[in-house]
């Protein structure tokens, strides 16, 4: 009889594995693509959607057209690895012999009353769009806050400089200093370009409520016409559903072979995974790849054989003319050649090749 191979979610990583397995040619096996829209939205660039310096359709990648692949679009409600089934909000369940699990990550609030409701995400391509309203709504000279001084903060503060000149434009940050997690000249070089670009760099401020307009800063109150969040994400509630073994971070602890371990027909990609290094689209891409040749090595009667998983770097933007990256452990990039590395990349992920 035929199986059933089901990827939950056509982000980074869950393409991945739909690639690979198309290229594999596995025979005796189905393959079914399932997410929310039909095509994957760029979630790296979705900063600057929600500042408005690109289009909606630049951030776009049509999911492959094949016969071998079969496409389904819904909301995915909850998964139940006893019995494997996938349950939707708005249509029938469905049934699977092998799944990946791909379905990223929302943001995390930290039970910080009022977050969720008064401020504005990034995290998915319907809320990046309502974003990109709101901030591009307000009145000239109005204030714009975005809570969190990651890469995600960083990018959307520099882009929106650009989108918007006339805006006053802040960042807050809980550390003390933006860009934490990176070498110190890296941070020198972003903080003078905040300086010469006028965007409010305000450090070591501890959320504490959010209100229509207003920031809680323990008892000081920040005033702002929108505010942004940036300031950590969590994975998929399908996934904190799901009665497994997970980390700290509430993401799923595997194996080797990237198989949840009492479901070893279940695998988990990306955001969702517990792995040795952060969340990104390079380590999706990667791991994915791996999650294939399992996969396709079971397939076969053949045992899977999985190298070290090594990433490259990381690349960030500040707006279209420069940028900053970290490649290796140790080599840091400042100004236009990391800028234009990261429009490489782009141009990479949006002809499906890494």
């Amino acid at each position: 009889m035929r199986k059933h191979i089901v990827i939950l979610g056509g982000g980074y990583g869950g393409l991945t594995v739909a690639h690979q397995l198309l290229e594999k040619q596995l025979s005796d096996y189905d393959l079914t693509l399932v997410d929310r829209m039909p095509y994957q939205g760029l979630k790296t660039e979705y900063y600057a959607l929600a500042a408005g310096t690109v289009p909606d359709v630049d951030i776009r990648v049509e999911f492959p057209t094949d016969p071998r692949l079969n496409k389904i679009y819904g909301e995915v409600e909850s998964v139940d690895p006893e019995h494997n089934h996938i349950f939707f909000m708005d249509r029938d369940p469905l049934v699977y012999d092998v799944l990946v699990i791909a379905l990223g990550c929302v943001d995390k609030y930290h039970d910080i009353p009022g977050a969720e409701l008064y401020s504005n995400s990034i995290q998915s391509l319907s809320s990046t769009r309502m974003t990109f309203q709101k901030v591009n709504d307000v009145k000239p000279y109005g204030q714009v806050s975005i809570v969190g001084g990651g890469l995600s903060g960083v990018e959307m503060a520099s882009e929106l400089r650009e989108s918007r000149p006339d805006l006053n434009i802040r960042i807050l940050d809980r550390g003390s200093s933006i860009l934490s997690a990176f070498p110190g000249k890296l941070q020198t070089f972003v903080r003078s370009w905040f300086e010469k670009h006028n965007i409010e760099m305000v450090n070591q401020v501890s959320v504490t409520r959010l209100e229509d307009g207003v920031i809680y800063n323990q008892g000081q109150l920040i005033y702002t016409d929108v505010t942004v969040w940036t300031a950590g994400i969590q994975p998929s509630p399908v996934v904190g559903r799901l009665n497994v073994a997970k980390d700290k971070q509430g993401r799923v602890m595997l194996n080797e072979y990237h198989q949840i371990p009492q479901y070893s027909n279940v695998y988990v990609v990306g955001d969702c995974a517990s792995l040795t290094f952060s969340p990104s689209a390079q380590a999706a891409e990667a791991q994915g790849k791996q999650v294939a040749d399992v996969i396709a090595a079971i397939a076969k009667n053949e045992d899977p054989h999985l190298g070290i998983i090594k990433l490259r770097g990381v690349l960030g933007s500040l707006g279209k003319k420069s940028g900053f990256g970290v490649m290796g452990k140790r080599t840091v990039m400042l100004g236009k050649v990391p800028r234009i590395l990261k429009s490489g990349v782009l141009w990479l992920s949006k002809h499906h090749k890494g």
